[in-house]
């Protein structure tokens, strides 16, 4: 098998006890990372670690990125203050923001309001993210990451 030592310097082709023995005196586990078609990679490391650092990639990897908010179009100046904080938090943090205004009933005749919601949305968000879309028809504004 080919070893790969504790410090990633390459043994080259070694005998398997010999390989055993050294990850012994080391104290360490041999890993097989790899199953070469001539002869297999193993690698000397910590096992336990290993695992740690590949659990700890998947969490990150599973977390959502898009964190949705919904406003009304009346919405209040504290309830709006609050989420744009919120957004900004979010938008630190490296997820991205998707702004969604609601019209109910008669408010339909007020969409023009609601795009000014939407440019005022657009624009306090302008410091710490940058607009991935802006649709005005369908009322909805996307912030990414700057």
């Amino acid at each position: 098998m080919f070893l790969i030592d504790h410090e990633n310097n390459n043994r080259g082709l070694i005998d398997t006890n010999e390989a055993l023995q050294l990850a012994e005196s080391l104290e360490l586990d041999l890993v097989v990372v790899s199953q070469g078609k001539e002869a297999p990679i193993a690698k000397i490391l910590n096992y336990g670690k290993l695992q740690y650092q590949k659990k700890k990639r998947q969490s990150q990897s599973a977390r959502p990125t898009v964190k949705e908010v919904r406003f009304g179009l009346n919405v209040g100046v504290a309830d709006y203050n609050l989420r744009i904080e919120q957004a900004g938090e979010w938008l630190s943090k490296g997820d991205s923001v998707k702004f969604a205004i609601r019209l109910r009933g008669r408010e339909h005749q007020y969409r023009d309001k609601a795009g000014e919601l939407l440019d005022r949305i657009a624009n306090d968000l302008s410091q710490v993210g940058k607009i991935q879309s802006l649709d005005k028809r369908a009322l909805v504004v996307q912030v990414i990451p700057a």
